[in-house]
């Protein structure tokens, strides 16, 4: 089964360094209170961790 999560910015990117807002913007989130999905892989959880401080990450199953 298929595991998605749901990234939402909590934290501001302003002021933090240029790695972590690129990190950001990769995943899709351009503001605060924004929230994205994405399946959940080794890369994607990859990202999360750089940024961890910043979104809240839920994760959901897939319907069918």
């Amino acid at each position: 089964m298929n595991m998605k999560i749901r990234i939402t910015q909590i934290r501001s990117g302003v002021g933090r360094i240029q790695n972590q807002k690129r990190v950001l913007i990769a995943l899709g989130i351009h503001r605060m209170h924004q929230t994205v999905t994405h399946e959940d892989s080794p890369t994607i959880m990859g990202m999360v961790d750089k940024v961890k401080h910043l979104v809240r990450v839920e994760k959901q199953d897939r319907g069918k």
